[in-house]
């Protein structure tokens, strides 16, 4: 018989059992990846929104700008609702779909990135909130540094944000190490701080509320360094934590 020949029908005139086997994975296979990019798109859409929340937030202070300081609050709502949607796609991907392996540690890293991003929101909107109560007072001194360790810590999560798009675990160890140019200018805000307080006790109220704004922007950070641990699993399969291997 000629191998090149199409198939006969059989002697009941059934044509022979057809195999969508490979059909079937390959429709799979595009399901899958059209939820992934799904889910990219949306983690990256919430860290965009999460970035411009610290930029706002910080500007609302050192601008002196309420109305700016009450909208970054009331947009914290919409962050939480884009948390639950990624969470939401998350798992119908893990329960529904046989993603890879790395398709499962992507996964895995926005799973806990969204809820990282969605702390962060959270640090913005208490800047904001004890923005809207300083500008009703009287300035404390110069909010410079305070500008330069926002614009340090939105520039960590910008960039980590692109390592996470491109999976560079190198510019993720980078970014982490970067976090101790923040740590230093929050120790020199807590210290003049500090020293504000003892000198004018009249200002204490004040510079307290400064002081907790200088830590919103230490921890946001830290949680900055988080993302990039994640992200050099998704790119390596491997944990790293507290400098290990960076």
């Amino acid at each position: 018989m000629n191998e090149n020949a199409l198939p006969h029908a059989t002697s009941m005139g059934q044509w022979p059992p057809f195999s969508s086997s490979f059909g079937s994975r390959e429709m799979e296979e595009i399901k899958i990846e059209s939820q992934l990019d799904l889910l990219r798109d949306k983690i990256l859409l919430l860290g965009g929104k999460t970035e411009d929340a610290v930029h706002r937030a910080m500007r609302s202070l050192t601008d002196r700008n309420t109305e700016l300081a009450i909208s970054v609050s009331e947009e914290d709502e919409l962050i939480d609702q884009m948390e639950l949607e990624i969470d939401q796609l998350s798992i119908e991907i893990l329960g529904s779909q046989r993603p890879t392996e790395h398709d499962l540690r992507l996964v895995v890293s926005v799973a806990k990135i969204t809820p990282i991003l969605e702390r962060i929101a959270d640090h913005a909107s208490s800047i904001a909130d004890a923005a809207v109560i300083l500008n009703n007072e009287p300035q404390i001194g110069s909010y410079i540094d305070f500008s330069l360790m926002a614009d340090i810590a939105a520039k960590m999560l910008h960039e980590a944000l692109d390592a996470f798009t491109s999976e560079d675990a190198i510019a993720s160890r980078e970014i982490i190490a970067r976090d101790q140019q923040l740590d230093k200018c929050y120790g020199r805000v807590f210290d003049e701080l500090l020293a504000l307080m003892i000198k004018d006790p009249s200002a204490a109220n004040g510079a307290a509320r400064l002081l907790f704004v200088a830590k919103h922007i230490e921890r946001i950070g830290d949680y900055v360094k988080d993302i990039c641990e994640l992200n050099v699993y998704l790119r390596e399969a491997v944990f790293i934590k507290h400098g290990a291997n960076s």
